[in-house]
């Protein structure tokens, strides 16, 4: 299920379901009181048990006979879920979950961009042009995390990789808090970096793009240390 139709108040109850479980009020391996979180979310029976449905299809909760609904460990999360991964952003007061977002950017994002200086057409690369024009004539936060989020998206779409498509999908969610607290704190100009990435791709240059995405997203995981 996605951020779009969690929605009226079956999605606020899978909301604040959510949120308990990640503030720690509902730990892992807690029984959940149904009777008592039906009367405290001040929903019906139905609603409770669709929102349920719902986390339990993430591998949020389980059930069991005796046992009754649960909190499963993290490590049984769907973590690659969008809705998981918001969850987790909004929740993560340490950073823990950025910094292995920043890992696994390590990972994927420079060897996608070497894919897109290689296989990029035109059109593509005129897309990632109009992402970061947009990010330089930003006025506000949310303007340059849109244009930012674009131009990753962008990014992963020129190399022409379905599987690298959907991995940007759960790249962007963590991405997009991470965006919020960096250009809403840090003093840094986020448009010299991406312009980087976009020449060395226009100009055909597999190294060099991956080189560059490289130091984008070095600088990304720097950023955040400042915010420590």
């Amino acid at each position: 299920m996605s951020e779009k139709r969690l929605r009226g108040v079956h999605g606020q109850t899978v909301e604040a379901l959510a949120g308990r479980i990640l503030a720690g009020e509902i730990g892992e391996g807690d029984t959940l009181d149904l009777p008592a979180l039906r009367e405290e979310l001040d929903v019906s029976l139905t609603a409770l048990r669709e929102a349920l449905k719902v986390l339990s299809a993430k591998g949020m909760i389980d059930a069991r006979q005796k046992r009754g609904t649960f909190v499963q460990p993290r490590s049984s999360w769907n973590l690659l879920d969008t809705d998981v991964m918001r969850w987790q952003t909004q929740a993560d007061a340490d950073h823990g979950l950025f910094d292995e977002l920043t890992e696994m950017r390590v990972i994927v994002e420079p060897a996608a961009a070497r894919l897109a200086a290689e296989r990029a057409t035109d059109a593509d690369i005129e897309a990632l042009s109009g992402a970061v024009d947009r990010m330089a004539s930003a006025r506000d936060l949310a303007a340059t995390v849109r244009a930012d989020l674009d131009f990753h998206r962008l990014l992963m779409a020129a190399t022409h990789n379905a599987f690298l498509t959907q991995v940007e999908r759960i790249i962007a969610i963590g991405l997009a808090e991470r965006d919020k607290l960096v250009h809403g704190l840090v003093d840094d100009d986020p448009v010299p970096s991406h312009r980087a990435v976009l020449d060395a791709i226009a100009a055909r240059n597999p190294e060099a793009a991956y080189d560059t995405m490289r130091a984008l997203v070095d600088k990304s995981g720097a950023d955040l240390d400042r915010l420590r």
